[in-house]
């Protein structure tokens, strides 16, 4: 059963096929939703339509970011997310929504990604604010990756492009300052 959902925890998908219907996340501690205007410039960023792409939402949370992408028609949303109650929320959301390009996981981000082969072109990063696992998480996430692939980052302050990593956009919104990232070998 899905833990209790506050009338103010819901966000509203804000484009694509899915577009205007809302959300619920369980009130979870640093449990955070993107804002919809930084969504809504990233999947400007992005293109507004993702058709085809497959998409791993880190740290899903709210599941904000991969619903927004399975609504602007990617081919697959992977959902990964360690806490149990917001993954049944996730869950129940994917069922309401009939979103059948989402699947949910619940396992740790970093445990995921030392152990799962898949490859993506579009991942999304937005762990808790107060985890430090930003060198883990860019260390590993290249297996992962798709050429062309392209990275969104979450983070209360910015991030230093590491080594490997190019900036290819960046803003902030508020307390938000969010990037979109791509491996430097996958420039040319």
């Amino acid at each position: 059963m899905p833990a209790a959902v506050s009338k103010n925890c819901e966000v509203r998908i804000i484009g694509g096929s899915l577009r205007s219907r809302r959300i619920r996340f369980a009130e979870r501690p640093g449990l955070r939703p993107t804002p919809d205007r930084v969504r809504e410039t990233l999947f400007n960023w992005l293109g507004q339509d993702l058709e085809g792409r497959d998409c791993l939402d880190l740290f899903a949370g709210s599941g904000a970011l991969g619903f927004e992408a399975a609504s602007r028609g990617a081919r697959r949303v992977l959902m990964i997310e360690r806490d149990a109650a917001a993954a049944r929320t996730l869950q129940t959301n994917r069922e309401v929504l009939a979103a059948d390009a989402v699947e949910v996981m619940r396992v740790d981000a970093l445990e995921f990604l030392q152990h799962h082969r898949g490859r993506y072109d579009v991942v999304f990063l937005d762990p808790p604010f107060a985890d430090d696992c930003w060198p883990q998480l860019l260390a590993l996430l290249p297996q992962c990756l798709k050429p062309g692939a392209l990275v969104y980052c979450e983070r209360a302050e910015p991030l230093d492009a590491a080594s490997g990593w190019k900036i290819v956009k960046a803003g902030r919104a508020g307390q938000v300052s969010h990037q979109l990232l791509k491996r430097a070998e996958h420039e040319q």
